[in-house]
């Protein structure tokens, strides 16, 4: 799991700055160009791998030709994605975002799919998180379609990975600058011309232990800044946010995973607790998120309930 856990501690580094627009509401076109700006990266992020490292790489890194024929459907879906949101922009009299330039720090297959599962997993986060500030219907349509797919894309890439696909029972879902706080980390300039987005990133905070983890295993955070004592360690993972209490040493955070944290989840460093069934406020977030990779417990069912 060493490809995944660089992956991991990358992704959740500093992101760079990027223009940002703060608006009192947020529009469906808003939310258009939002998903459009992560299609753009997930469709050169594939493009890129693919152009450089032909099917015998991956074949020798020990993933099968069906997972490559998959890749390839992928990288096709990826482009669809785009080509929709741009006309769907165009079509509402505003210019579609172009695609930036970004830094992967992919080396070979085995790196590559490593942090396409990470991207697909934040680009799930992002289209279930943004579902709820759409208006139109039909533009929520479009976007629980391409949830649909890239909660697929998702299961793949973590299945040929060796990890559990259906790690938790619940999609989780990110706010709009949650997400980008994690995907600018591999933007590295954009278009003068692109409208800027109604986003922020908040100071980074990265996981030094990239691995995936468990539950009631402490963990160890390194935030982009000094904490203040009384924060907590906040864990957004499927339908669940829970505070816990943290350690501070240094400028290292620990706190201990509960055990309702599953798969791919995200930690925070909050100005306060968040209550049970609440979501993090944007004015809470001291820093974050990082990724968190909890491995699931054996799975529990009673097969007496059957209807």
């Amino acid at each position: 799991m060493k490809s995944y856990a660089a992956a991991v501690l990358l992704l959740a580094s500093t992101a760079i700055s990027h223009p940002i627009e703060k608006r009192q509401a947020v529009t469906d076109v808003d939310i258009l160009q939002y998903a459009l700006t992560l299609e753009h990266l997930e469709n050169v992020f594939y493009k890129g791998g693919i152009s450089t490292m032909p099917e015998s790489m991956f074949l020798a890194a020990g993933f099968s030709s069906e997972y490559y024929t998959n890749l390839k459907y992928v990288i096709s879906d990826e482009e669809q994605h785009v080509e929709l949101l741009t006309t769907s922009i165009k079509g509402t009299g505003a210019t579609p975002v172009a695609a930036c330039e970004y830094s992967f720090p992919y080396t070979d297959p085995m790196s590559f799919v490593a942090l396409a599962s990470v991207l697909e997993g934040v680009g799930t986060s992002a289209y279930l998180g943004g579902a709820g500030l759409i208006t139109s219907k039909e533009y929520l349509g479009v976007a629980g379609s391409i949830l649909v797919t890239e909660s697929i894309h998702t299961s793949l890439q973590r299945f040929n990975l060796g990890k559990i696909a259906p790690a938790n029972p619940y999609g989780t879902a990110l706010g709009l600058n949650e997400v980008y706080t994690l995907a600018a980390s591999f933007i590295t300039s954009c278009p003068a011309s692109n409208p800027p987005l109604p986003v922020k990133a908040f100071p980074g905070l990265t996981a030094t232990q990239g691995a995936p983890t468990s539950q009631g295993i402490p963990f160890t955070l390194t935030a982009a800044g000094s904490v203040p004592d009384g924060s907590f360690v906040t864990f957004v993972s499927g339908l669940t946010t829970v505070s816990v209490p943290m350690t501070l040493e240094g400028d290292m955070v620990s706190a201990v995973i509960p055990d309702t944290i599953s798969g791919q989840s995200y930690a925070f460093i909050t100005n306060a607790m968040v209550a049970a069934g609440a979501s993090i406020m944007d004015s809470m977030v001291l820093f974050g998120p990082a990724i968190v990779e909890v491995t699931p417990p054996s799975p529990t069912f009673d097969l007496t309930l059957e209807k």
